[in-house]
């Protein structure tokens, strides 16, 4: 029995499970959910919709303040942004309601068309939202570059910031953001004290109100600070400054509603889009922060558990996000806010962000908030219309400067964007909200032609080599620059090109191809190298064969296999040579890998015994010259290396490879899946070669291609010894290669290898002392930081012990297995949670297994006398790991369980290396309200 073999489970088993009305629940399924019974409310909702409305009711009355529309409309929008698109929407902890992003673009609305034309374009603006999210576009909208996004935002914030600039300073703001900073010196100047004190006083306690140290601090924070600053600065202005400008709530009486819109069709149309635009950019950008806010409560919750039955049952994980619901939801909730004479609504982040903190954990929070918002419209008018207008007036100032993210800057200045984040700001400023937009757009498109077409050439001569490096995209735009630079090299030189770009348009390559075989004709040497300088291997013929750059990894055996029978008639698409290919995704265990030949023609002949084939011609894998040659099929050929002492000239390629056709993969383990058509003919298929002869032709593949370019390296090694970061105990699986999915080489990794990944506990009857000797000397004598359990899908191991009976043999194998049973009863314990992956419960047993073993090994390695003090004195790290073959995806168990005092047993994945996120929610959280 090999050591791991893939394993494929038929889904159509799972009719024969038994139904949850039976009582009877697998080791390895959740628990059966909770069916029936009335809608409830959870008192964590109850008090996370106070904490948001007591936010809601200033930031509603500021932002109206700052929209110069009618007061009452920022509580009705408020309300209904609650109510609404609380019940409708696909983000079930989204506070919805007036937002800062829509501020310049309502204000300008409503000085150019009045109020209730303005109503009038928010319900086109809503329908239109319904419209798209009917579409299913909402995910289409976030495709808009970051730095245009957040440049909008932030030109948006300036421009709030400096019309309530005029408010805190007693005045009244201008039309745009250019007006009210030229008139700003003369506001200055009739300034009245009473309004600046009382805004900068809001200022104060907003600023110092989170910053609060200690227990106190916790305690006081669970209020809004707005909310603090806003009391505070009423309480004091009555007192003190009793004529300042406040409040003013118009009877519901004299409430304006909507009208048919009167002006220029295109001009209607350019505000219901703008608005538009601004609202669903807004919600959807703060629907993703909800969710990652969401996924890192849950997590941190888990964490803190003590252990299971111990304490309150954690709530449910909140269903992620769904985009197109959500923006139906807002259109829906923005046609009935402008009906009703409301602001537009959108979803806001500072409430969302403040709502999951105060530990939401359903959407009836977000609906009670706006209940408790509609009663506050009809029982605290009086209340309210205390509050003076310069304080709300500071509190939007505060949230326009907040948009304005330095850490933004930062990051648009790190990824070389910085222009399109300042032609957007300049744009939203100087031409509003579309125009600033648009100006974005235009800017990023003209970057990226400009890092398209710029392609920089440098030749440089070391040792008798020339070496061109050739530095971003070749397209036709650099080819008479390439041209003229090949074209001055010495006619016989030795030239390396070192192609560093992932994209080569046809007339560079034409150009490329041309020049090599030119060269090569006049007795020259060409080698053309990718990014990094290695080599690029494929010749065309080979491009779209199973072969790629990472050939040496892949059991494929191009050069062991001809096409089968009727499959040799199929042609594919011809790719360059020397592009740099992405390697195909690993198919699932079972998939047919079949990828087309790039040439039709009759299958070639096997070769005979005596390294000739039927033709007369030369087996290809017995010659060690490397050029290309055409059989009369016209299927082109990669031969090997020149023997040694014949000159070579011409260009270099590297491989002895046959464009071939992948037979399905065969697993042992299960079912195979995918076509069937093809069955191969083991009596009537060719020769393979033996495994002396693959292991000769790799070692020699070795010495040829890869032995002088890490010989330096391993020169050092030997000198200076091993010093190893890590120890890294993963199973024999030969589809694991622990150095390609750990991105290392030689001298990183201390690995031990065993079928299934199992570390013996000490001291045990059937003890295993290599493992134990392994694990002492890489502790003890090398000193690793680390130590990383790993195990992968489709374990043959964990298979067969699912499978074991009580009468196994007593062989070398199955005493070894024994080791595993721990495991085994883990996973069936109801003392343990589920092992899982992040996000989604195991696939099957088999998964659950190799999940629940990392898990149960880690707590076995523990029991080593030499990690156990090295762990006591924080010298030493433990990690589980899990790799998905078919998925090519690996999974890092939470840090909780390497510590040994996790309880939720969950796999993270691992993502390709981000070190800038533009939708972190910790960034988003200042960027709109």
């Amino acid at each position: 029995m090999p050591a791991c073999v893939p394993t494929r489970h038929d889904h159509s088993s799972r009719s024969s499970r038994s139904p949850r009305s039976s009582g009877i629940k697998r080791p390895h399924s959740p628990p059966p959910p909770h069916r029936g019974g009335r809608f409830r409310i959870a008192g964590t909702d109850v008090s996370a919709s106070i904490t948001v409305f007591l936010l809601a009711i200033p930031m509603s009355l500021g932002l109206a303040v700052a929209m110069d529309a009618p007061l009452e409309a920022g509580l009705i929008s408020a309300a209904v942004g609650g109510i609404v698109a609380g019940l409708l929407g696909g983000t079930p902890l989204q506070v919805s309601g007036p937002s800062a992003g829509l501020t310049v673009v309502t204000a300008e609305l409503i000085q150019v068309y009045g109020w209730r034309t303005t109503c009038a374009i928010t319900i086109g603006a809503g329908l239109l939202q319904i419209l798209l999210g009917s579409l299913r576009a909402a995910r289409s909208a976030l495709a808009v570059s970051p730095a245009i996004v957040h440049g909008t935002l932030a030109g948006i914030g300036v421009a709030i910031a400096l019309a309530q600039l005029h408010i805190v300073l007693g005045g009244s703001p201008e039309s745009s953001a250019v007006s009210n900073a030229l008139t700003l010196p003369a506001r200055l100047e009739q300034v009245v004290p009473a309004a600046p004190l009382i805004g900068g006083l809001t200022v104060v306690i907003l600023v110092l109100w989170p910053r609060i140290p200690g227990r106190p601090g916790r305690i006081m924070r669970r209020v809004p600070a707005a909310l603090v600053s806003v009391a505070v600065a009423t309480a004091v202005a009555a007192f003190a400054a009793p004529s300042i400008a406040r409040v003013d709530l118009p009877s519901w009486r004299s409430h304006a509603l909507p009208e048919m819109p009167q002006g220029p069709v295109l001009g209607l149309a350019t505000a219901v889009f703008t608005m538009m635009l601004v609202a669903s950019l807004e919600s959807l950008l703060a629907a993703i922060a909800v969710d990652k806010l969401a996924a890192d409560r849950n997590s941190e919750r888990s964490a803190d558990l003590p252990g299971p039955g111990s304490g309150p049952p954690a709530s449910p994980p909140v269903k992620r996000s769904d985009f197109d619901r959500e923006l139906r939801a807002q259109g829906i909730a923005n046609a009935v806010s402008g009906l009703l004479g409301g602001l537009a609504v959108s979803g806001g982040a500072v409430r969302s962000s403040a709502n999951v903190r105060a530990g939401a954990t359903s959407r009836a929070s977000t609906v009670l908030h706006g209940v408790w918002v509609l009663l506050a419209t009809g029982l605290l008018v009086t209340a309210l219309e205390w509050i003076p207008l310069a304080a709300l007036g500071a509190l939007v100032m505060v949230v326009g400067i907040q948009m304005v993210n330095f850490a933004h800057i930062r990051n648009v200045h790190r990824h070389r964007e910085f222009l399109v984040y300042g032609a957007t700001i300049s744009g939203v400023l100087l031409f509003g909200v579309l125009k600033g937009v648009a100006i974005g757009i235009a800017a990023a498109v003209a970057v990226a032609l400009h890092r398209l077409a710029r392609t920089r050439i440098t030749v440089t001569e070391q040792g008798g080599q020339h070496l061109v490096v050739v530095r971003g995209q070749l397209t036709f735009l650099a080819v008479p620059r390439l041209n003229r630079t090949l074209g001055q090299l010495p006619q016989d030189a030795d030239v390396l090109v070192e192609l560093d770009g992932f994209f080569i348009d046809h007339a560079a390559y034409e150009m490329i191809q041309d020049w090599s075989n030119a060269h090569a004709a006049h007795g020259g040497r060409v080698v053309f190298a990718g990014r990094s300088g290695g080599r690029i291997a494929e010749p065309p013929s080979a491009a779209l064969s199973c072969c790629r750059p990472w050939t040496p990894w892949r059991n494929h055996h191009c050069h062991d296999r001809t096409d089968p029978a009727g499959l040799s008639a199929s042609a594919g698409p011809t790719e360059p040579a020397g592009t740099i290919t992405d390697p195909a995704p690993t198919p699932a265990p079972g998939a047919t890998d079949s990828p087309a030949p790039l040439h039709s023609g009759p299958i070639p002949t096997p070769p005979t015994s005596d390294g000739t084939d039927s033709t007369g011609g030369t087996d290809s894998t017995d010659s060690t010259d490397r050029t290309d040659a055409t059989d009369s099929t016209g299927c082109t050929t990669i031969t090997g290396a020149a023997p040694s002492g014949q000159p070579h000239t011409g260009t270099e390629h590297t491989g002895t490879q046959h464009a071939a056709t992948q037979p399905p993969a065969l697993s042992t383990g299960g079912s195979t899946g995918g076509s069937t058509d093809y069955t191969p003919d083991h009596d009537a298929a060719p020769a393979r070669r033996t495994g002396g002869q693959r292991l000769v032709s790799g070692l020699s593949a070795f010495q040829r291609d890869t032995a002088p370019l890490v010989r330096e390296e391993l020169a050092r090694l030997a000198r200076e010894g091993q010093h190893p970061s890590q120890l890294f105990i993963t199973c024999a699986d030969s589809r694991l290669v622990t150095s390609m999915i750990t991105a290392s080489g030689p001298g990183d990794l201390f690995t031990v290898r065993n079928i299934g990944n199992l570390v013996p506990p000490p001291h045990s009857e059937r003890g295993d002392d290599s493992v134990g000797a392994a694990i002492e000397y890489a502790v003890d004598v090398l000193g690793v930081d680390s130590i990383t359990v790993c195990g992968h899908s489709g374990c043959g191991a964990m298979n067969a012990l699912l499978g074991a009976g009580p009468d196994t043999p007593n062989t070398p194998l199955w005493r070894w297995l024994r080791h595993g049973v721990p495991s085994l009863k883990r996973m069936a314990s109801k003392r343990h949670a589920w092992a899982r992956i992040s996000g989604r419960l195991p696939a099957d047993e088999v998964e659950q297994l190799c999940l629940t073993n990392v898990v149960q090994q880690l707590d076995h390695l523990r029991a080593h006398g030499s990690v156990a003090r090295r762990l006591a004195e924080g010298t030493l790290q433990l990690h589980g790991m899990y790799f998905h073959v078919a998925e090519a995806q690996s999974y890092l168990l939470t840090e909780g369980i390497g510590a040994g005092h996790g309880i939720d047993e969950v796999f993270d994945r691992v993502g390709p290396s981000a070190p800038y996120d533009p939708y972190e929610p910790a960034e988003l959280a200042r960027t709109s309200a």
